[in-house]
């Protein structure tokens, strides 16, 4: 394994025009996602006596909010392939904070998160109100999490899970964690659960550093947003959404976390020339 890891990385100094684009896409930003959490939150009022756990509206405001936020940060998004709409759970590789947009902006669905997040400032609110499942890393919680799952998945949510148990520089797909894909051979549902396994590739703006988008170690959070919003540039994400598969189709959740991981990996053009060897 070599020290990608631990190495340090300095965003670019931020110049007076660089802190103009900073104040005025923050501003917007803030507005939109903060005023869509509002009309959410007031529709999800309504929405929870009548339908309980399922959120038949919610879901697209979230879509929408952010759709209009790579739009904001100038972050262009481009599909390839379709979102499933069979019952069963989405598992992509994990780059970045900006994959809560670029994934939301594609499929409404639920993410899986670290319990950590929950308690972020401003993401942890809006994690919650989005219906974002957090789990907690430990042994003595993994029947109490896989119970969650089980629930959420027969309930017809279309999760969202990141196997690889933590965002990368984006460059890089790493080994998958095969723990969480135990739910999806245990979750009783009306119809046969399929996962859908899904790309996402970052594109640098112009003259930036490959990993610009890239979120990983100790970087903060603050400090990273700054660069984005600063950005003279646009970037360029690409979203592939692969052919869906039934889990029956595979013996144990070890052969469908590495079909899973083959799928994502070889379809990542930056993962085969930065992949750990």
């Amino acid at each position: 394994m070599s020290d990608w890891l631990h190495q340090r990385y300095e965003p670019p100094r931020i110049s007076p025009l660089g802190w103009l684009r900073v104040l005025g896409r923050g501003l917007v930003l803030g507005a939109v996602t903060y005023g869509g959490l509002v009309i959410l939150l007031a529709l999800r009022a309504i929405e929870r006596p009548l339908f309980g756990l399922h959120r038949p509206w919610t879901p697209f405001i979230t879509q929408a909010v952010c759709r209009a936020a790579l739009f904001i940060l100038r972050l262009r998004y481009s599909v390839r392939g379709t979102p499933m709409v069979a019952s069963g759970a989405y598992v992509a590789n994990h780059s970045s904070w900006l994959d809560i947009f670029t994934l939301n902006a594609g499929a409404r669905l639920y993410f899986v998160a670290k319990a950590e997040v929950s308690g972020w400032a401003g993401i942890g609110w809006l994690a919650r109100a989005t219906g974002t499942v957090f789990i907690a890393r430990k042994g003595a919680e993994a029947k109490r999490q896989q119970a969650l799952f089980e629930a959420r998945l027969g309930a017809g949510h279309p999760l969202m899970f990141f196997p690889e148990g933590t965002s990368t520089d984006a460059l890089r797909v790493l080994p998958f964690k095969s723990t969480l894909f135990a739910a999806f051979f245990t979750a009783q549902g009306p119809v046969p659960l399929q996962i859908q396994p899904v790309t996402v590739i970052y594109h640098a703006p112009q003259g930036a550093d490959p990993r610009h988008y890239g979120w990983w170690g100790d970087m903060s959070f603050a400090p990273h947003l700054l660069m984005v919003l600063a950005d003279a540039r646009p970037g360029r994400v690409e979203v592939i959404y692969h052919p869906p598969v039934p889990v029956h189709a595979f013996a144990n959740r070890k052969d469908l976390s590495a079909y899973c991981e083959r799928v994502i990996r070889t379809s990542h053009p930056l993962a085969a020339a930065s992949q750990d060897r």
